[in-house]
């Protein structure tokens, strides 16, 4: 939740249709359907709070096996940005007539 500071309330989120602001979901929060469209910082943070969490072991199985899954989630997400990443580096060196870089991919 946004809380007031001395400057006055901050913001949680974006203002709706309707001028009410709409908070801002945790990343822990966030469904997993939507992770697809995170950045790959994002992506990659979210992931170090999820394995930070489950390094910590208080959390029940459900707890653990729900943030096992979305840890799952989230790295499947940065193992894409990283592939579209090195894709976009290798049309560039084959554009200017380098050769593609082995990257040790299978």
């Amino acid at each position: 939740m946004a809380r007031a500071g001395a400057g006055g309330p901050a913001k949680s989120g974006t203002d709706s249709v309707d001028g009410a602001p709409e908070p801002a979901a945790a990343p822990e929060e966030q469904p997993e359907a939507g992770e697809g469209g995170l950045a790959y910082e994002a992506a990659r943070d979210a992931l170090a709070e999820v394995v930070a969490k489950l390094e910590a072991g208080n959390l029940t199985l459900e707890e653990s096996l729900a943030l096992w899954e979305r840890g799952e989630s989230l790295a499947a997400v940065c193992r894409a940005r990283l592939d579209g990443a090195r894709a976009r580096v290798d049309a560039v060196l084959q554009g200017d007539g380098r050769q593609e870089v082995d990257h040790g991919r299978n």
